[in-house]
């Protein structure tokens, strides 16, 4: 939990969100870091933060815009970054030499 002025709701969120971004095939860094955004974007959003900038404010909510760019739409499919961890947690070897589209045939083979 990086913030202490966070209420319960929003430590769970910020949870709920990490978790999610994990199963998707994040980092632990970068889930953490797009848990804590979007935490931050919903307390803005809601008058909870003390300062806020006008694209938290009037921009798509975080729920919205992730589904609108999330990148992992039909003609690209999951990041290089996705599937270099799910061949990882897969314990495919050379995956580190693989660009996406062997990571990709790697992963699919083993599924």
């Amino acid at each position: 939990m990086p913030q202490r002025v966070w209420s319960n709701k929003r430590e769970r969120q910020y949870e709920h969100v990490l978790e999610s971004e994990k199963k998707q095939g994040r980092s632990t860094k970068r889930a953490k870091e797009i848990a804590a955004r979007t935490v931050n974007k919903e307390r803005a959003r809601k008058g909870e933060a003390r300062e806020s900038s006008r694209s938290s404010t009037r921009d798509l909510s975080s729920g919205r815009r992730g589904g609108l760019r999330s990148g992992t739409n039909r003609q690209r499919g999951r990041t290089k970054e996705q599937l270099y961890n799910e061949a990882k947690r897969m314990n495919i070897k050379g995956r580190s030499r693989m660009n996406k589209q062997q990571l990709q045939r790697a992963v699919d083979r083993r599924k």
